[in-house]
């Protein structure tokens, strides 16, 4: 008998204990940031949109390590990042609704150029509405999105490890140089 109380017990602790972390998710994605998605839902395809084209001098070669300063998921700030590939293009920071359902995410960093659907000549204006072709994040590909930022730059494709904990991200697309620092 004392055995099935303690059960229980611990039966509704576990039930109480998961209402308040869906609580607590919920209040964290109503802030419509995609630095509050988790890592679990990040796509690691180490996959090269056409026509990316590799940077020739970038200022942080493939197999070198930098410092991420940037918060784009938890864990990132900080972390130590290894360079998986460099890349010239057009970057872009987007507002978008996941096709899934999700919350509107604003200003994701970073989508780039070649991977919208049948964008044109870069750069896009702040404005533009433009369709993603990126699968960075669950519900990323095909949303109907708006142009928020846009520069030219190099980017890079990355491996780190949480600060946070947790699972190794491979291949986060995308970190610009100024996001990055010599290690």
């Amino acid at each position: 008998m004392k055995k099935h109380l303690v059960f229980l017990g611990l039966a509704a602790l576990l039930v109480l204990s998961a209402c308040g972390n869906k609580e607590s998710n919920q209040e964290n994605n109503s802030s419509m940031n995609h630095s509050n998605m988790d890592n679990m839902s990040h796509n690691d395809s180490g996959d090269i949109p056409a026509g990316l084209k590799e940077a020739a001098n970038p200022k942080f070669k493939g197999g070198s390590q930098a410092v991420i300063n940037a918060d784009h998921m938890p864990g990132m700030n900080g972390a130590t990042a290894t360079i998986v590939g460099a890349y010239n293009t057009t970057v872009y920071a987007v507002s978008y609704t996941p096709t899934d359902g999700g919350p509107e995410v604003t200003n994701h960093k970073w989508v780039i150029h070649e991977e919208l659907k049948n964008p044109g000549n870069a750069p896009l204006s702040p404005g533009a509405k433009v369709t993603l072709e990126a699968d960075h994040m669950a519900g990323m590909k095909g949303a109907e999105a708006k142009i928020d930022s846009a520069e030219q730059t190099t980017v890079y494709m990355v491996d780190y490890t949480p600060t946070t904990g947790g699972k190794p991200v491979k291949n986060h697309k995308w970190v610009v140089e100024s996001e990055l620092n010599a290690k």
